[in-house]
């Protein structure tokens, strides 16, 4: 039988951190010119000019969804794809053919309204109404039940003027032991300002290219844009084939369970 090594795309330090930290930045996840590609499409269907800043007058207008090609592309790359098989485990994801919204922030000294901490939820209530949801009802489990990862797909250079997303180191471990009481029903209307207050602060900054890879519990949060220039981010979700098991016979954990198991167990 003839052996084959499967690609990886991060080190066994770089999954370490994952675990500790929550997420982990792969720079060039997918090229440059895929990212000029997909902001030329995003910038046909803004309301606004690219040549001249006096048309931005919204804090961040949000566009999708986009399947396009370099976007297809983007999230669809050999190395995201190696990177995936490693985090959540192979055959335990399914790919995607787009990359979801976009909330395009721009220069502005106004409150764009979001820029609370937050997880993103990933499921409705059994007693919610699927026709019309809620989404402030939706939830999140301590398996982390229609989500496996959270991700950052920067498709514009990102510095820290530039309203790159806010988050928190080990903040996802916080959030385990929140949600472990819960059990499968989950959480909704998280109150999340006085959770990991103690964390550092770090920012999701980075080329145009660069893919941030978080765990579904990482809390995040966005900000003011005081740059010079428009900022372009994806944040789809990495949705799981089958669910997380947190109890495997033969324990074959994935990072991402290793991590949840890890804070349930410091907390025991």
């Amino acid at each position: 039988m003839p052996f084959s090594i499967q690609p990886r795309a991060l080190s066994d330090a770089q999954i370490e951190q994952f675990i500790q930290d929550g997420f982990v930045r792969i720079e060039h996840a997918f090229p440059r010119e895929l990212a000029e590609q997909g902001r030329a499409i995003l910038w046909r269907d803004l309301p606004c000019d690219p040549q001249k800043p006096a048309t931005w007058t919204q804090p961040v207008i949000r566009l999708g969804y986009y399947g396009d090609e370099p976007f297809r592309k983007a999230v669809n790359s050999p190395q995201l794809h190696a990177a995936f098989d490693q985090l959540v485990g192979r055959g335990r994801w399914r790919p995607r053919a787009d990359l979801g919204t976009f909330p395009v922030r721009f220069p502005s000294p106004h409150d764009p309204g979001d820029a609370g901490w937050h997880v993103d939820v990933s499921f409705l209530g059994k007693d919610e109404n699927v026709d019309n949801p809620d989404y402030s009802a939706w939830r999140v489990n301590v398996t982390s039940r229609g989500r496996a990862l959270l991700m950052l797909f920067l498709f514009s250079d990102v510095g820290e003027s530039d309203a790159p997303t806010r988050i928190r180191p080990g903040w996802h471990l916080d959030m385990a032991r929140l949600l472990e009481p819960a059990d499968e029903s989950g959480m909704s209307h998280l109150m999340l300002d006085g959770i990991g207050t103690g964390r550092p602060e770090v920012l999701a900054t980075g080329e145009a290219g660069a893919v941030y890879l978080c765990h579904p519990f990482l809390v995040h949060a966005a900000q003011m844009h005081r740059g010079s220039g428009p900022r372009f981010m994806a944040q789809p979700p990495l949705h799981p084939a089958e669910p997380f098991k947190l109890t495997r016979s033969d324990g074959d954990y994935s990072p991402v369970e290793r991590a949840i198991r890890q804070a349930l167990l410091a907390r025991g």
